[in-house]
């Protein structure tokens, strides 16, 4: 079984981003091939990797849904070729984007076929990344795997440390598994104050780290340049290098 990882955080808050340096962790440790997920219905990650989307899982089931099926062909046989085809491989890691929400209409079978081909995806890696939206409900609804590790990714205002405060109890509420919840504060001027450690401690989530706010990282942002291929000296991923080196088994 794969080691299975979500992001999940705040919009803003740079999860995306700490999604790419986990992936290249992963890869530079050989951990890899990585199977990267993006369910955010809001999808960049691409843009985080440096690659173009170019089909989506959303697109096969929308197909599916309307009954787009060559003649001759299953819809079992379609949707798993469909499905195929949306996978974009990497040298260390391939890249699989989840797309829009269902719009009206039942989607139950399109859904059903969708997550059994995540399941099967998954058991050829060694470590699946998921980035998620700030609701854990795409996830659960999505994918039936255990979460062994929820990385919520909260900036140092109190808007999004109370986000991932919900996002944790979200996580324990909903039946997806988890393993083990970790926050970490990204963006950081300094160091947490204790109010924070505080709230954490009151409702049972660990702050694995801190990563500081950057500038190559805001550069990098703003030019559109993927952050995976930031250098390796520089202290943000250096910093989470440091966490992941604590809590990725």
């Amino acid at each position: 079984m794969p080691v299975s990882i979500a992001m999940a955080g705040k919009g803003g808050t740079g999860k995306t981003t700490v999604s790419g340096m986990l992936i290249k962790y992963l890869v530079s440790r050989g951990k890899s091939p990585v199977l990267a997920v993006d369910a955010d219905a809001n999808a960049n990650l691409n843009e985080i990797l440096g690659l173009e989307v170019t089909d989506t899982l959303g697109n096969a089931r929308e197909e599916m849904k309307k009954g787009i099926v060559p003649s001759g062909m299953t819809k079992d046989v379609f949707i798993s070729m469909r499905l195929e085809q949306a996978v974009m491989e990497q040298q260390g890691f391939d890249l699989v984007v989840m797309g829009q929400p269902e719009g009206a209409g039942c989607y139950c079978a399109a859904n059903t076929l969708l997550t059994g081909f995540l399941e099967r995806l998954s058991g050829n890696y060694p470590y699946v990344v998921m980035d998620n939206e700030a609701g854990m409900e795409h996830l659960s609804r999505l994918t039936t795997n255990n979460v062994d590790v929820l990385l919520i990714v909260t900036d140092t205002s109190r808007r999004g440390l109370q986000a991932g405060l919900r996002i944790h109890q979200l996580a324990k509420d909903l039946n997806i598994g988890v393993e083990k919840s970790y926050l970490i504060i990204n963006q950081a001027k300094s160091d947490p104050a204790e109010v924070v450690k505080e709230m954490l401690d009151s409702n049972g989530l660990e702050l694995a780290g801190v990563i500081p706010d950057d500038e190559q990282v805001y550069e990098f942002d703003m030019d559109g340049r993927p952050t995976i291929d930031i250098d390796d000296g520089n202290p943000a991923l250096n910093a989470a290098y440091s966490i992941f080196d604590k809590i990725i088994p």
